[in-house]
Order: structure tokens, then C-alpha cells, then sequence
């Protein structure tokens, strides 16, 4: 999820719009309170903080973001109509990770948003796990199966992915009970086998990706 905090609606509709349409989840605020309460209830990935704002100014903002530790490292682009290199220098050394002046079109917003992304390991579109019909967004913890999205639990969820990102790979019951559940010893594997076969009935025919290897254990893969 991007965030952009900018008052010009023209300007924030069509920087929503590019990252929508460039395969990002985006969502834009007019006011610093409205972005204050956003973030309360889920933190992006990436913010594009506008300087001139209505309340308070961009600068000030982005002091509060670098100052809070759940925050600090959020990577943030600076946008602003001022476009000397004073303005710019005041920007970074206040903690932004980079800066565009306006106007500025659609493809170098996208390239500076899909670069600092790589850069700080956020999510990009097509960050996904994927086997067969099966894709996972790690990022967003969101699981689709032919098409639909699939409601899992936590263990589900860290299983699935154990699986998928060792497509192949067969693990007995006491690796996946030390891997995802974190127990050193055996006994348990009844544990394993309930969430598999949960885990299954939830993915629909899907579930088909994940195979039995009998007297071993489980992987995920097409059937030889």
C-alpha cells in the first residue's frame, strides 16, 4: 500500500490513478489528519508527502515520521512546486529518501516509486509466490486460489508458504512441526497432518498442489 498525502485534488487523483494502474494499491488524503488516521490503522509501505500542506507542512510531517520508531525507516518521496536545489537539499537531509518536483510525469513518479522500493525491499507488483492456480502476496499476507481469495490461519498461512517457496522439496512432519511451529522434538505430527488436511479443503481443488509423499512427510508440486 502507497500513501499520498497531497491538497491539490487534481494532482492527487491523477498520482492515484498512475499507481493503480501501474499495479500498486494506493490511497490518497487531502489533510494531515486524515493521514494521521490512516496510518493508525495500517502503515504503508512507501508515503509521497506533498510540502505545501493545509495544517502543516510536509517537512514537519516527515520529522514526526522519522522520529517514531515504527516509522523511522518508512521509505518517503518528497513532492513539492519548489524545485531549486536548496529546497531539495532541505528535503533529504530532513529524512526524505528522495524528491520530485512538480510537474512531473507519470512515468518517472513510477520509476522513482518502483526504485526506492527495491531499494528499502517493499512490495512491487508481482512480489508474489505463486504454484499453479496458488498465489500468495506475502506483503499484503493475502492467499488466492483460482482466483479467490482464501481465508487462513496463521499456521495455515506459514505453512502454505513453507511449502510453496520449497516447491519440491519433501519435508517429514517433525521438519515442518520444528519449522513452523518451532517444536525441537516429535510426537506431534497429528498436528501437521490436521493442518494439511485443513489447509487443503480450504485451497478447493487447488489443495491438489499439496502432495503426500508416503512414509516422509509432504510437498508442494505437480504430481510426477
Amino acid at each position: 500500500m502507497i500513501y499520498l498525502l497531497e491538497d491539490d485534488s487534481g494532482i492527487r487523483n491523477f498520482v492515484i490513478y498512475a499507481l493503480n494502474n501501474s499495479g500498486f494499491e494506493a490511497e490518497g488524503f487531502e489533510a494531515p489528519t486524515l493521514f494521521y488516521e490512516a496510518m493508525k490503522k495500517q502503515l504503508p509501505e512507501l508515503v509521497l508527502l506533498d510540502i505545501m500542506l493545509p495544517e502543516e507542512d510536509g517537512l514537519s510531517i516527515l520529522k514526526k515520521l522519522r522520529n517514531n520508531d515504527e516509522t523511522k525507516r518508512l521509505p518517503v518521496i518528497m513532492l513539492s512546486a519548489k524545485g531549486t536545489e536548496f529546497d531539495k537539499v532541505i528535503g533529504l537531509d530532513s529524512g526524505a529518501d528522495d524528491y520530485i518536483a512538480k510537474p512531473f510525469g507519470t512515468m518517472e513518479l513510477i520509476s522513482r516509486v518502483k526504485a526506492l522500493l527495491r531499494r528499502s525491499g517493499g512490495e512491487q507488483p508481482g512480489d508474489s509466490v505463486v504454484l499453479g492456480d496458488i498465489t500468495v502476496y506475502p506483503q499484503r499476507h493475502e492467499v488466492f486460489a483460482a482466483g479467490k481469495n482464501v481465508a487462513l490461519t496463521h499456521k495455515e498461512y506459514d505453512l502454505l508458504m513453507m511449502l510453496l517457496k520449497n516447491s519440491g522439496k519433501v519435508f517429514s512432519r517433525d521438519e515442518l512441526l520444528q519449522k513452523v511451529w518451532g517444536y525441537d522434538f516429535s510426537g506431534e505430527s497429528r498436528t501437521v497432518d490436521v493442518h494439511i488436511r485443513t489447509l487443503r479443503s480450504k485451497l478447493g481443488d487447488s489443495g491438489d498442489a499439496i502432495i503426500t509423499v508416503r512414509g516422509v512427510g509432504y510437498k508442494a508440486g505437480e504430481e510426477p
